[in-house]
């Protein structure tokens, strides 16, 4: 690990420290006090830094996180944001990275139009997974003085970050307590994907999802993924409203600033 930099936002207290992990970028924020939650991105680009994020947009994270915590009268999580490794050099990077790997390696045909030069052994995304949980995540806690065995611990991560987290949650019940999943990309795999990764998460009562989608552009096409989806976690014994949830947002779209909008829910649903 090797530190890069430091930064500040507005309004949100302390810094944004920069690291670099074997030439993955990594930037983490963390409260004043001590916390006992952690929450991990996918994408880390988009969450912190308006200077590397898609469109000059962020999540705004630390900011909702900092309200939601405000009114539930708690410590805010510490929030790491993952930078993906695509690259001029890896133009696939990202799709190595949040691929579920077990997944399409196990059946599942990939939907749609893919680089014929592209081979899913090519595929990292339990390497990716590794990193964060047995790396990342114990090191940056370490530099913080918190016990990451004692954290709730969620992971986010929107469109192929969405299919990750559940992904994540799925191999590593152990780890995460809750997977929050925007945009979740369904249309890659199709309901052979959704059978995949609904089947293989934690059975219910101990860990929480998050799923959800807008209704414009790219989002448009996920309604009956989805649907599908929140009926198969229903039959599995996932309650709605509890541990569980699933909702679709009007006039909501496929991008950074959408997710931005809504974001205070599923954080109030995790930490609540």
């Amino acid at each position: 690990m090797q530190r890069i930099n430091r930064f500040q936002i507005r309004s949100v207290p302390g810094e944004v420290h920069t690291l670099d992990f074997d030439g993955r970028r990594v930037d983490y924020w963390a409260p004043p006090t001590p916390t006992d939650r952690l929450l991990i991105a996918h994408d880390g680009q988009n969450v912190f830094d308006r200077r590397t994020a898609t469109r000059m947009m962020t999540w705004k994270m630390a900011q909702s996180a900092l309200r939601v915590s405000e009114k539930l009268g708690i410590t805010p999580p510490a929030i790491i944001g993952v930078f993906h490794s695509q690259s001029d050099e890896n133009p696939w990077g990202r799709f190595k990275d949040l691929t579920p790997e077990d997944v399409f390696k196990g059946g599942v045909k990939p939907l749609g139009a893919i680089d014929p030069t592209f081979s899913l052994d090519q595929l990292e995304g339990n390497k990716y997974l590794s990193q964060i949980t047995d790396d990342i995540a114990p090191t940056i806690c370490a530099e913080l003085g918190l016990e990451i065995a004692k954290l709730d611990k969620a992971i986010i991560g929107s469109s192929m970050g969405g299919l990750a987290s559940l992904y994540a949650l799925g191999k590593r019940p152990d780890f995460f307590t809750t997977a929050l999943s925007f945009s979740t990309h369904w249309p890659i795999g199709g309901n052979p994907l959704v059978d995949a990764l609904i089947n293989g998460l934690p059975q219910p009562g101990s860990h929480k999802v998050w799923m959800s989608h807008g209704d414009k552009g790219l989002d448009a096409e996920y309604s009956p993924f989805q649907k599908y989806a929140d009926a198969l976690m229903i039959e599995k014994g996932w309650h709605l409203q509890q541990d569980f949830m699933t909702k679709t947002y009007s006039r909501s779209g496929h991008n950074e600033r959408s997710w931005a909008k809504y974001i205070d829910q599923p954080m109030n649903f995790w930490l609540a």
